[in-house]
């Protein structure tokens, strides 16, 4: 009877090891099932949240304080600056404790706990980009064209909208790559996205240049100017985070976290990008193509 026991052990042991080499001892680190039994309530997400707002309300004292005469614009640089460092930190204890410590522990939330927390947060993201949207919106009801008005719909701009479109389809098929299990042509493209965000942001870097350096179209140059840099720059921020994003489940995908039965981070990653990248359109649609009409 001991020795049924020791086989039965065994083939157990020998059922639950997968061909990646997990095991009873060594558990893959996501899946798309299951519970934690470690799972607790995070700060991470309010302490981003506080470092976005200190950004946010330093910018806009920087620029409007002065004007107000309620706080000199130093104040607001310092407030945005360490605004920016408690939102990266806020976002880097999130990643952490959400994907990269349920790696190293060998356990995490459910897939659909973490797909529907990320789709909860796009949703109230959109406010936020609502918010200034609708400040554009009243920009536009004076007069307008504004006399500021630079060409805005430029070849550039077009590269960049393709650029972050094309970044969208190598990832969406880097995810089927994944599910087909195949590792080699997974990393290839969504190393391809990475590559694609970067320049994006390096595209966007550039005509920042030009506008100010030759157009002299500045974020003070009227109400126009806040509102064109307010809405593009809090896009470019989403872009930069999506990047850091990409990095770290590529960098897991190298270590051999990822499966087609293990793919939860890639699966919110995902989602966040192609959100992303569908706000970029509308308002490319919106802000640069509707500018001149």
């Amino acid at each position: 009877m001991g020795t049924g026991t020791g086989s039965d052990s065994s083939r157990e042991d020998g059922l639950q090891a997968d061909s990646a080499g997990y095991g009873p001892h060594n558990p893959p680190p996501e899946s798309h099932g299951g519970h934690d039994d470690h799972e607790h309530v995070s700060k991470w997400p309010l302490v981003a949240a506080l470092g976005a707002g200190g950004l946010y309300s330093g910018v806009a004292i920087a620029l409007l304080g002065a004007a107000a005469g309620v706080l000199p614009p130093v104040v607001g640089v310092v407030l945005a600056v360490l605004g920016t460092i408690v939102l990266l930190a806020g976002v880097a204890g999130w990643v952490d404790q959400a994907f990269l410590g349920a790696a190293r522990e060998g356990h995490g939330k459910s897939r659909e706990s973490y797909v529907s927390t990320t789709l909860l947060f796009l949703a109230t993201d959109v406010s936020t980009f609502g918010a200034l949207f609708v400040y554009y919106f009243f920009v536009r009801v004076g007069g307008w064209p504004p006399q500021e008005l630079p060409p805005l719909l430029t070849s550039l701009v077009l590269v960049n909208t393709l650029i972050l479109i094309a970044s969208s389809v190598t990832f969406h098929y880097a995810h089927e790559a994944l599910h087909d299990d195949n590792r080699r042509r997974f990393l290839g493209l969504l190393g391809t996205t990475l590559v694609l965000g970067i320049v994006f942001l390096g595209g966007q870097a550039y005509e920042y240049y030009e506008f100010v350096a030759h157009e002299g179209f500045a974020l003070s140059t009227g109400v126009f100017g806040s509102a064109f840099y307010g809405l593009t720059g809090l896009h470019g921020l989403h872009v930069a985070l999506g990047v850091g994003g990409i990095a770290v489940v590529f960098w897991r995908g190298l270590r051999g976290h990822y499966g087609p039965d293990r793919d939860t981070s890639v699966a919110t990653v995902s989602l966040y990008w192609h959100f992303v990248d569908l706000v970029w359109v509308f308002l490319v649609v919106v802000l640069y193509a509707g500018a001149a009409l």
